[in-house]
């Protein structure tokens, strides 16, 4: 019997079109940590058929490079892990493989992009720039794990770029920059009591309702950043509190999600939070659990500017967290690129009209060939 480690990687179907090129990926399933037998077969399909290119691998994420001695250096990156699936595989496509829709786990968050990436990959021989290419693990999963990160910690000579893309669903458009996001805890404290003598007791439930009151008159912003509107958002995603249905409960956590626009730090939008919070429920305790910054448009550099004249399409801003923030850490302008709807990712309804694939095709191998 062939031990798993043994197991050989799966053929992709590389002269079959960008279209069942997706397919095949997407019916390899890749669950958030359990990404191996996808980065095999990507791995493989570089190795027999791109020696142009100088592949590496770090855990589940590959990496290829070109070494054309260009002037400049591009990365196009995605990663290839999903959230898990739910009776949405294997993929099927309605229609026909140019006006047709491939549904399917993953066909917009974000095999499309992989495969566009892949073929891409194999076929340019001679960019104009200098390209690293990046299909990495753990994205849809907490940021710690994210193998995008693993690199800017363990090899950042591999993501030494001037521009990068990332093909993140943007309805084949370009998205400039993320939003970026906040998640905070706040804490009401009270005092035990038996229910039937609440008057003894401080209702900890009770003292949350300053925080809910404002979020529910709460009126997000739109911020213009660079010439692209970002709309903000500050919501209640959880609550909880109570020990049992007879007791005053002594303690309760509301959890709130922050979404700021590019023009705040982390720490200028914590601070934003705790004078909100602060001027109508001073006691309240604020803990922030989670934080992630936003990206800038990075649509001033040149490179950047090139990319949208050959994409031909008029910037748009990214409102959800993108790795694109990463790379704006590394001082890398980066924009959001790729086939679906962002608002159908993660859906059991996951779905990508197969257009959009072949547009990002066309305009990613415009931009790299200089046409």
């Amino acid at each position: 019997m062939t031990a798993p480690d043994a197991l050989p990687a799966a053929e992709l179907p590389l002269d079959e079109g960008v279209v069942a090129l997706t397919a095949a990926i997407v019916d390899i399933a890749s669950v958030s940590g359990d990404e191996r037998m996808l980065g095999d077969a990507i791995e493989h399909a570089l190795s027999i058929r791109a020696p142009h290119l100088e592949v590496m691998r770090d855990g589940d994420a590959i990496v290829a490079r070109t070494h054309l001695g260009r002037a400049q250096r591009v990365i196009v990156a995605g990663h290839i892990d999903t959230v898990p699936i739910n009776d949405n595989l294997p993929s099927r496509l309605e229609g026909d493989a140019t006006t047709g829709t491939l549904w399917g786990r993953g066909t917009v968050d974000m095999k499309g992009g992989c495969a566009v990436m892949l073929a891409l990959a194999v076929s340019l021989e001679a960019p104009v720039y200098d390209v690293t290419w990046i299909w990495y693990d753990h994205e849809e999963v907490e940021a710690s794990l994210n193998g995008l990160g693993r690199l800017a910690r363990t090899r950042p000579d591999l993501l030494a770029a001037d521009f990068a893309i990332l093909g993140e669903p943007s309805n084949a458009g370009i998205e400039g920059g993320c939003n970026g996001t906040l998640r905070v805890e706040l804490t009401a404290a009270g005092r035990r009591a038996h229910s039937a003598r609440a008057w003894m007791g401080v209702n900890a439930i009770h003292g949350l309702a300053p925080a809910l009151e404002l979020l529910a008159r709460f009126e997000p912003e739109t911020i213009e950043v660079d010439g692209l509107a970002y709309r903000e958002g500050l919501n209640a995603v959880g609550v909880r509190g109570g020990v049992a249905g007879n007791v005053i409960p002594d303690e309760a956590v509301l959890t709130v999600n922050y979404r700021f626009a590019p023009d705040k730090t982390v720490a200028e939008a914590e601070q934003r939070l705790r004078e909100l919070f602060g001027a109508v429920a001073p006691d309240l305790t604020l803990t922030v659990t989670d934080a992630s910054g936003g990206a800038r448009p990075g649509l001033d550099a040149a490179l950047a500017q090139h990319f949208v004249a050959a994409v031909g399409s008029a910037p748009a801003p990214k409102y959800g967290w993108t790795d694109v923030a990463r790379f704006a850490e590394l001082g890398i302008p980066a924009v959001n690129y790729g086939p679906g709807d962002p608002s159908l990712a993660h859906t059991d309804d996951e779905r990508v009209p197969v257009e959009q694939i072949l547009a990002c095709e066309r305009g990613l191998r415009a931009w790299l060939s200089g046409e």
